[in-house]
């Protein structure tokens, strides 16, 4: 059980990366001036393949994770109300990954709107949810 948990931890180690430095790449489109095409194209191709490579990442922390809770039953009985918290927070990790998907797929179509200001605050949730994740996990506060 101990390299399934250690597997987990790395893939969503990196998972997060990914979601943190994708929406950095968004304040960076948002902020390309309308004659800056190189600089765009630069910057879609970084974004494309970043959130591949994060989606291919995703998968086995999924799994993983699925893996101990079903495989091993940690965090299943009585007293683990902070493995049910948690699962809700990988449902919102899996929504927030879906949502840098779709922006990306705005701003390629060339129809994003929002300001490098409202990416800046969107760029810092999932540091709260890895931070919140963290917490459940490690105190298990309920």
């Amino acid at each position: 059980m101990l390299w399934i948990k250690a597997l987990h931890i790395v893939f969503v180690a990196s998972w997060f990366a990914g979601l943190f430095y994708l929406p950095r790449i968004f304040v960076n489109l948002a902020m390309v001036s309308a004659d800056s095409h190189a600089e765009r194209a630069r910057l879609l191709l970084m974004a494309r393949k970043l959130l591949r490579f994060t989606t291919i990442l995703a998968v086995p922390a999924v799994v993983f994770g699925a893996w101990m809770w079903v495989g091993y039953g940690i965090g299943r009985g009585p007293g683990n109300g902070w493995m049910h918290a948690k699962l809700g927070v990988v449902v919102i990790v899996i929504g927030y990954h879906h949502a840098c998907s779709s922006l990306l797929k705005k701003f390629e179509a060339n129809t994003m709107r929002r300001s490098h200001v409202w990416f800046r605050w969107f760029n810092e949730v999932p540091v709260l949810l890895l931070l919140t994740a963290v917490i459940l996990v490690v105190v298990k506060p309920f």
